[in-house]
């Protein structure tokens, strides 16, 4: 976006935005999008809240101040920063373009940023219909979950202009401990992509080695003691394994959701020819315990399976 269709206050330095107010709106109020805007507002920003379901964001507003729409539109209409959190592409594209959608509402030079995790086909497309309007759009996907939204530590995967991500960076760091610009617009998209990918692989080795650990005779909650320092070690192992081991799977991201997640992944590498068989085995894996009435489990809920 030229910077001489910018709000003024997007014109100021890195520095200053990190200490100014932004006029910002928050679409989304779910496990994610409810923290999320309250870190915005704790940060000092002037946030209005729109979820589809009014009463959500009524009790927001109640809980921490700011103000609530009852559209889009109305939500977006004067930000400088619109923000959403939604479920899928269609989601997406009912708040952006949809009846009422905030594009309408936006003025030229206001920037969206998107943290729902969606395709980098729909964040094009999004992108698209934001130029036509002299607003920019940004696709930035999330990592961290329901507990890192909580604690404002979240990593961001970015895809949009430089421009755009020098304004919406100071911003962002309310509720992150990472914001990275990977690309253009779709490159945030396609980084989560590449995250879920890796991290279903890992809990699916999680899920083995425990299962063979137990089947083996062994003090699994030992073992994850031990070769969480060594090699083996990452996040899922020390913040899952013993909860895998003891057969806990009320809390963290959804079987639902990431065989949601897993779908755009296996979409996009038959648009682009990657090879992904572990991937297409695991989310097969993952059908299966939406088949024992697990689509509400936490993802770690594989090691079901390999216990027979």
């Amino acid at each position: 976006m030229p910077p001489e269709k910018r709000p003024h206050i997007l014109l100021q330095n890195n520095h200053e935005q990190r200490k100014q107010s932004m006029k910002v709106a928050f679409l989304g109020l779910g496990v994610m999008g409810y923290p999320m805007a309250r870190h915005l507002l704790n940060a000092g920003h002037d946030v209005t809240v729109y979820n589809r379901t009014t009463a959500k964001a009524e009790k927001w507003v109640g809980e921490h101040g700011g103000s609530f729409a009852k559209t889009p539109s109305e939500a977006a209409a004067g930000a400088q920063i619109v923000f959403a959190c939604v479920g899928n592409d269609d989601d997406l594209r009912s708040i952006c373009t949809g009846e009422n959608g905030a594009f309408s509402a936006m003025d030229a030079g206001a920037i969206f940023v998107d943290h729902t995790t969606a395709s980098a086909n729909v964040a094009r497309e999004m992108a698209k219909a934001a130029e036509a309007k002299s607003i920019s759009f940004m696709d930035a996907p999330v990592s961290g979950g329901q507990a890192g939204a909580e604690n404002g530590v979240l990593t961001v995967m970015v895809g949009g202009s430089e421009e755009d991500f020098k304004i919406t960076e100071p911003v962002m760091q309310a509720y992150a401990q990472a914001v990275t610009l990977m690309g253009p617009v779709g490159a945030g998209q396609l980084t989560k992509m590449v995250n879920q990918i890796t991290l279903v692989s890992a809990v699916q080795g999680i899920a083995e080695g425990l299962a063979f650990a137990e089947t083996a005779g062994l003090d699994a909650k030992k073992v994850v003691d031990v070769i969480s320092k060594g090699a083996a070690g990452s996040w899922q192992l020390e913040n899952r394994g013993y909860t895998m081991i003891d057969d806990k799977f009320n809390f963290g991201f959804a079987v639902d959701l990431m065989r949601k997640d897993l779908g755009i992944c296996l979409d996009e590498a038959r648009q682009n020819g990657a090879r992904l068989p572990a991937t297409a085995l695991i989310d097969q894996y993952y059908s299966e315990v939406q088949n024992r009435g697990g689509g509400r489990w936490d993802t770690s809920a594989l090691i079901k399976l390999v216990r027979g």
